[in-house]
């Protein structure tokens, strides 16, 4: 069949919204309709070559739609299910999947090629393959993908805006809550306040966090980031330090999230220094695998016993997290509609990433026709 679709092409290159082939689903596999995709940051990190994936590449990977056909051997989906899909697979049986870190699952280390999980592709353009980032490429009407990676939501949620649970709500949140292991009374500095931070923000808060510190250039994020459980909000990490010191009578914070859009030597080192003895940095944020962005004092590391935390997924399970964050929508406790700013059209996705860049969206979300 035919879709239309936004190829990345290669670095440095603008999305080209055209019109490509799509194989049907084979063993294990769904066809999805599409939605609605959100615009990540880590999309830009492939255009701008923070990142470099196998192209050209189908790019999206935040997603929510509707089941339309299945392959042999799905049973846990049906054709008429929705949908929200994970932008890591969970395959449920690898060592990672087996020892409760799935989000670790060794389906995901070819997610940057966009080849499905037997090796081969599903996207094709005048004889060419063409990958689907984090097997998904949700920036399409149509895909066919892993059923490892869709995860089935009630029909009456609105997908456009639980859609977000796909990848920035669970990153952040899971960064908060999970990786950060907030405590009620800690005091918790986030670094960069974006479509992840703000989440970061939201999950600290509800983990009883008696402290939240956002820290942003941009004045709307840091007003967003009140907006969503920030007790307070700096402009500078300078500004953040000398107010947890103030907060914590000098002790500092008990944890600090990067989750700015490229992470830097120097804002790991404002996180590192604004923690306590004993406290924990979580960096989830990106940047170029082949740079090192991380340098810091040895010495304090030791003396202090400070730890620095990666964070995938928010360190969660992308089965169990994602069902407990739509019934968190439900109940009132986790806000969605109020995290999206501007929705786009397909042929609109350029213009929502230069949305990003330049600091206006919180979260842009693409919205298909017959969504």
């Amino acid at each position: 069949m035919k879709t239309r679709a936004a190829v990345l092409r290669g670095t440095g290159q603008d999305f080209e919204v055209t019109e490509i082939d799509l194989d049907g689903p084979k063993a294990g596999e769904v066809l999805i309709r599409y939605v609605a995709a959100g615009l990540c940051h880590s999309d830009e990190h492939l255009r701008h070559g923070d990142i470099v994936p196998r192209f050209p590449l189908v790019g999206g990977h935040e997603g929510a739609g509707i089941i339309e056909e299945v392959g042999p051997g799905v049973t846990r989906l049906k054709p008429g299910d929705h949908v929200i899909c994970s932008f890591l697979p969970v395959c449920g049986h690898c060592r990672w999947c087996s020892t409760g870190k799935s989000n670790l699952c060794d389906m995901g280390a070819t997610i940057l090629d966009g080849v499905l999980p037997d090796g081969t592709y599903r996207f094709h353009h005048n004889g060419e393959d063409i990958g689907g980032m984090c097997m998904l490429g949700t920036f399409s009407e149509r895909a066919t993908i892993s059923e490892n990676s869709a995860v089935k939501v009630d029909d009456d949620l609105p997908l456009d805006k639980v859609v977000l649970i796909g990848c920035g709500v669970p990153t952040g949140f899971g960064s908060a809550v999970h990786a950060a292991a907030t405590e009620p009374g800690d005091t918790i500095a986030i670094y960069g306040i974006g479509g992840i931070g703000i989440n970061s923000v939201q999950g600290a808060a509800l983990a009883g966090a008696r402290n939240v510190v956002a820290i942003d250039p941009l004045a709307n994020k840091r007003e967003a980031a009140e907006q969503f459980g920030a007790t307070h909000s700096c402009e500078t990490a300078e500004q953040a330090q000398e107010l947890i010191t103030q907060l914590t009578r000098g002790v500092g914070a008990d944890k600090a999230i990067v989750t700015v859009g490229v992470v830097t030597s120097e804002v790991v080192t404002s996180a590192f220094n604004a923690i306590r003895k004993g406290g924990t940095v979580v960096v989830t944020g990106l940047a170029d695998p082949a740079k090192n962005t991380i340098q810091i004092s040895g010495a304090l590391l030791t003396l202090f016993e400070k730890r620095i935390q990666g964070s995938l997924f928010g360190s969660g399970d992308p089965f169990h997290d994602i069902p407990r964050m739509v019934e968190l929508y439900q109940s009132g406790d986790l806000k969605l509609d109020e995290l999206i700013t501007t929705t786009y059209t397909l042929d609109q996705v350029n213009q929502g990433y230069e949305d990003l860049i330049a600091g206006k969206n919180i979260r842009g979300v693409i919205l298909y026709p017959d969504a």
